[in-house]
């Protein structure tokens, strides 16, 4: 489209000596800079999107951890199981959030069957499965908490009650990206508008460059179109596509962090970046 755009001047300039359609650069240099400063702006919110996907996901990272250490040191004494139980559903838990901010199906998920095989059926029709696995967090652990001595104190109980605080900041800050897509103006007007400049552009320049207006539209005009595409391809960062966050291998990782922290020894690799396209997902 920009290259017959450009033809479509050059041949009337430059053919049919149609010199009404010439314009002078300078409104067209002031354009070109506005439109510029506009899909920049789109693609800059769009990437400020995904980064604050990985911050979050750092933070569950860590969060995360955290919480498997909490477990590993506040329930020494407590039952075996039960701090199986919390970890295991920890790992559940960050399964679970990958799968549904990929808008993928948590109950046949093998991570998430492998990791709470006897409670998956209890928790089919819950409204927000995340959240319902961090009360069954709290419940366990308010139950340990009133089963003291060997159990969690009160001010224990305080402390992981603001791990799970943390978990539910992050969970909703995902969701928030997730279920908000940036306004589809953004990208129409930004579309019509390199449009309308790739009419423009080859009138200001036509007299100066001749026939090679037709490259330079298209590499100008195509830069603003890819700009643009950036920002659209960066909106969600948790899609399946090459730009999206590598969920997965986050999630393996906190699973074999976790599962460490009971001594379990035989864990899942995590997965490495393609070696063709080094993409990691």
């Amino acid at each position: 489209m920009f290259a017959t755009l450009a033809l479509t001047i050059c041949v009337a300039v430059l053919v049919f000596d149609q010199q009404w359609l010439v314009l002078p650069n300078l409104p067209l240099v002031v354009i070109g800079a506005a439109l510029g400063i506009f899909v920049s702006f789109r693609t800059n919110s769009a990437y400020d999107r995904w980064w604050e996907g990985r911050k979050l996901w750092g933070r569950l990272v860590n969060t995360s951890r955290h919480f498997s250490t909490q477990v590993a040191s506040y329930l020494q004494h407590a039952d075996p199981a039960a701090r199986s139980r919390l970890v295991h559903r920890q790992i559940a838990y960050v399964h679970t959030l990958r799968a549904l901010l990929r808008r993928q199906d948590p109950f046949t998920d093998e991570h998430v069957l492998r990791s709470i095989p006897d409670d998956v059926e209890s928790l089919r029709g819950q409204t927000n499965l995340t959240h319902a696995l961090l009360q069954r967090h709290t419940d366990d652990l308010v139950a340990l908490c009133a089963n003291a001595p060997g159990g969690v104190g009160e001010f224990r109980l305080q402390n992981f009650d603001q791990s799970i605080a943390h978990l539910l900041d992050i969970q909703g800050g995902c969701e928030r990206i997730k279920n908000t897509p940036m306004p589809r103006g953004y990208g129409f007007i930004a579309q019509r508008l390199t449009i309308a400049y790739a009419m423009l552009f080859p009138m200001g320049i036509v007299q100066h460059l001749g026939w090679a207006t037709i490259p330079m539209n298209v590499l100008v005009c195509l830069a603003f179109a890819l700009i643009s595409e950036a920002g659209r391809v960066l909106e969600d960062p948790f899609t399946m596509f090459w730009n999206g966050l590598p969920l997965n291998a986050l999630s393996l990782t906190i699973e074999g962090n976790l599962r460490q922290r009971l001594g379990e020894t035989e864990l899942v690799p995590v997965p490495q970046a393609d070696e063709k396209y080094g993409v990691l997902m």
